[in-house]
């Protein structure tokens, strides 16, 4: 068991959410991915499929998944503010309340940011090379019409631009994360080993003040 909330932010077909899940089950803590979907659309009243679609994606709406959110939303956009900007406020109320519910998994939608000033949080980067990324993603949903190193790219990108939007910092930059891992070299049992053995070794509140990945020096001997 361990007393942090981590966050995972990962390259499309890095394995984050295989890993992320296996570190909350092996912790024994709560996992949100497509739980944090459910708490948003409740929240905002839009739909899960534009949840999906939109909640950590460059801001570029087609009109049948904006005609979705508006007729499934109850009060309708009554504002100015976007879309997309609603759906970041409504995701990043929901981040918080799960984080102070207690130490949980959180998967993406910038939750790394939305919780950088907490210090009982653990940011994780997952990342690993093309070759590996394109044969997970052919394992998992099998070939597509779209090149593979195309939609990769395409899907990374539009992390990049969503997540520099609301941030205003670089997506995958190692000084966001506390550790950055690649799943292609070391494999995703390790990264999974790897952060937990992290969690449950670091120090950080409530006791212990800021989250530190180094042990505390015992004090110097009197006189």
């Amino acid at each position: 068991m361990t007393n942090k909330v981590i966050t995972i932010s990962r390259m499309f077909g890095s394995g984050g959410r295989t890993i992320g899940k296996a570190v909350a089950q092996r912790l024994g803590i709560p996992y949100y991915d497509k739980e944090l979907v459910d708490a948003v659309a409740k929240e905002s009243g839009f739909s899960h499929e534009f949840i999906e679609e939109i909640g950590e994606y460059a801001s570029v709406t087609s009109s049948f998944l904006f005609n979705i959110a508006v007729s499934s939303h109850p009060m309708g956009l009554i504002d100015t503010m976007s879309v997309s900007d609603k759906l970041y406020v409504c995701q990043t109320n929901v981040i918080r309340d799960l984080a102070d519910k207690g130490p949980c998994v959180i998967v993406g939608r910038c939750a790394d940011y939305i919780l950088k000033d907490r210090p009982d949080c653990l940011h994780i980067f997952i990342h690993a090379d093309m070759e590996h990324r394109a044969a997970r993603v052919r394992e998992r949903y099998g070939e597509t019409k779209q090149p593979m190193e195309k939609r990769l790219q395409e899907k990374d990108s539009k992390r990049k631009i969503y997540y520099k939007h609301y941030t205003n910092r670089n997506w995958g930059e190692a000084q966001n994360y506390h550790l950055c891992l690649n799943s292609g070299l070391i494999g995703v049992d390790k990264c999974t080993d790897i952060i937990c053995d992290v969690a449950e070794m670091v120090s950080g509140p409530p006791d212990d003040g800021p989250l530190s990945l180094i042990p505390a020096l015992p004090a110097p001997p009197a006189g």
